[in-house]
C-alpha cells in the first residue's frame, strides 16, 4: 500500500442552523448561537433578519467571530426575528453565492431558508426544475427546496413549503423565516438534529442544545422526526404531514459531530462517548502502560477506556489549538513535519511505554499513520490503537463529507492490513453491536429495526440514493466562478 500521509483524514462537520422569533436582540442572539455551533462548519456563516417590513442579509466567508461580532454588521441586521447558518460544504463549491441562509421574494412575501443535511435527489430535482424554466443562482442543494416552494401551486407559503418537502429525499433539518413565521422542519427519519428552546418567552430553533446554552435559553424539546413546527405571534404549532416512521437519527452525532456538552436524543454526548470507550475496553483490552487519547476527538472515549481497563490516562499528545488549515506547503524534505503543527508527543509520558492510543474513527488512515510514527519517534515501545467506533466502510450522502468508498481504509483492507498500514502493534475497532450496547441497547443492533442511521458502518442506507453516483457533476455546473 502507498501511504499518502498528507491528504486530509478527518470527517468534515455538516452545518449548523439557528433561528429566533420575536426577540428584540434577534440578530445578536443568532450570532451567539452560531458561535456555539461553529464546530459544525467553519467555511462560512450567514444571518438573515426581518424588521417587520424588510429582510436584511449578511453573509461572510470564514468564522462567525471574524465578522458577526462587529457592531456595524449586527446593526445592519435589524428586526426581532432572524435565522442563521454555519457551513461546511458537502454539496456545492465554497463560494459566497452558496452561503446560507438563501433568500427569495415569493408571491406570499420574503422566504429565507437555512439547511443542515444533504438531499439525495437534489441533482435530479435540479434538472427537472431547470428544464421547467427555473433559474438557479447557486450550486447548493438547498436551492432546490427554494425553487420547489416558488413553483408550488399551493395557496399559501406554508402549504407550498410542505409541498416541497414531499418532493425531496435525504436528510434535512430546516429553519425558515417568512414575513410572519419561523418554521422548523426535520426529515421523516430525523437523521439531522433540530431542537426547540425558549428565551424570555420567545422561541428558539437550533441544531444543538449547546447553542441554547450560550444564550441562556431553556431547552424545551427536540423537533420530532417528520415534524414541522410553525412559530408565530400566537405561539408554536406542530404539524406532522408525513406517514409516521420510527426515528433513525445519525449515529455520528454521538460519535463525532455534536459538541460533548449537547443533549441529543435525551442523552449527554460526552457520557455516550465515555460509554463507547468503556465498551471498547471490554471488547479489546490489552496489556498497556498508559492510555493516550488523540486530542480532542478521542478524549472522552479514552477516559471511558481508562476507567474500564484500570490503565492510567495521560495526555501524551498535545494539540496546538491555534492551527486551523495548514498555512504553508513546504518542500518535500520538511513536509512530514506538518503533523507537528497540530499534534506533538509528550516525550516524558511516552518514552519506553506501551501505549494504548484511543481515537474516535479512522477514515483514510493517513492521520493515524502520522500519529503512530510520532509516538514511536518519541520512544514508545509499543503502540496499540483502539477506535471507539466500528470501521467506516461506506460513504455518507446525508450531510457528512466522507471520501468515496475506494478511499475509505476499512472498505478496501482487512484488519491486519489496516494495522500494518498505520504501523501499530495492534488495532481493534468497537463492534457495531458494542456501539449499540453502549447506547443502551442490551442486545446490540437489531438488523430488522435499527435505532440509528449507521450506514457508514453497515451499508444500510435508510433512504433512496437517487443521485449517489452524480457527485462529480456538481463541479461541472456552468455557473460563474466566484471566489470571494
Amino acid at each position: 500500500m502507498v501511504k499518502n500521509k498528507y491528504k486530509d483524514d478527518r470527517l468534515r462537520e455538516e452545518c449548523g442552523v439557528f433561528g429566533v422569533f420575536g426577540h428584540p436582540d434577534a440578530a445578536a442572539l443568532t450570532a451567539l448561537g452560531l458561535h456555539g455551533l461553529q464546530h459544525r462548519g467553519q467555511e462560512a456563516a450567514g444571518i438573515v433578519s426581518f424588521d417587520g417590513k424588510h429582510f436584511h442579509a449578511e453573509k461572510r466567508m470564514g468564522l462567525v467571530s471574524d465578522h458577526f461580532t462587529k457592531k456595524d454588521i449586527l446593526n445592519r441586521l435589524k428586526g426581532s426575528s432572524s435565522i442563521g447558518h454555519v457551513r461546511y460544504s458537502t454539496r456545492g463549491a465554497t463560494v459566497i453565492r452558496n452561503v446560507q441562509p438563501l433568500f427569495a421574494d415569493l408571491p406570499g412575501g420574503g422566504f429565507a431558508i437555512a439547511h443542515n443535511g444533504n438531499l439525495t435527489n437534489a441533482l435530479s430535482l435540479r434538472d427537472e426544475l431547470v428544464n421547467a424554466g427555473s433559474i438557479f443562482q447557486s450550486t447548493s442543494d438547498t436551492e432546490a427546496i427554494l425553487q420547489l416552494v416558488a413553483r408550488s401551486k399551493r395557496g399559501n407559503t406554508l402549504s407550498r413549503f410542505i409541498d416541497a418537502l414531499f418532493q425531496i429525499e435525504g436528510a434535512y433539518a430546516l429553519v425558515v423565516m417568512t414575513n410572519k413565521k419561523l418554521i422548523g422542519a426535520r426529515d421523516p427519519l430525523g437523521i439531522r438534529p433540530l431542537v426547540i428552546g425558549e428565551l424570555d418567552g420567545h422561541y428558539i430553533l437550533a441544531s444543538e442544545t449547546c447553542a441554547l446554552d450560550i444564550i441562556g435559553a431553556k431547552f424545551l424539546r427536540e423537533v420530532e422526526n417528520g415534524e414541522i413546527v410553525v412559530i408565530t405571534d400566537k405561539g408554536l404549532e406542530s404539524i406532522k404531514p408525513f406517514p409516521p416512521l420510527k426515528a433513525r437519527p445519525c449515529i455520528f452525532e454521538y460519535i463525532y459531530f455534536s459538541r460533548p456538552d449537547s443533549i441529543v436524543g435525551g442523552m449527554n454526548v460526552y457520557e455516550c462517548r465515555k460509554a463507547f470507550g468503556k465498551q471498547l475496553a471490554r471488547e479489546s483490552n490489552v496489556d498497556g502502560d498508559v492510555v493516550i487519547p488523540v486530542p480532542d476527538s478521542g478524549v472522552p472515549a479514552a477516559i471511558g477506556y481508562a476507567q474500564e481497563s484500570k490503565i492510567p490516562l495521560e495526555l501524551g499528545i498535545i494539540r496546538n489549538h491555534y492551527v486551523g488549515r495548514t498555512f504553508i506547503e513546504p518542500q518535500q524534505s520538511i513536509r512530514s513535519l506538518s503533523v507537528k503543527l497540530k499534534h506533538n508527543a509528550n516525550r516524558i509520558l511516552v518514552g519506553g511505554k506501551k501505549i494504548v492510543l484511543v481515537d474516535d474513527s479512522i477514515v483514510r488512515g493517513t492521520t493515524s499513520v502520522k500519529i503512530v510514527d510520532m509516538l514511536r519517534d518519541a520512544g514508545a515501545s509499543e503502540v496499540h490503537m483502539r477506535i471507539a467506533a466500528p470501521p467506516i466502510t461506506h460513504p455518507d450522502f446525508y450531510g457528512i463529507d466522507t471520501p468515496s468508498q475506494d478511499q475509505l481504509l476499512a472498505s478496501n483492507h482487512n484488519l491486519k492490513e489496516m494495522c500494518e498500514y498505520i504501523g501499530a502493534d495492534s488495532l481493534v475497532f468497537l463492534s457495531v453491536d458494542g456501539l449499540y450496547k453502549a447506547m443502551g441497547h442490551k442486545n446490540g443492533r437489531d438488523p430488522k429495526n435499527p435505532a440509528y442511521t449507521d450506514h457508514c458502518f453497515t451499508g444500510d442506507y435508510p433512504t433512496q440514493l437517487k443521485d449517489q453516483t452524480s457527485d462529480d457533476r456538481i463541479q461541472q455546473l456552468s455557473l460563474l466562478s466566484d471566489h470571494r
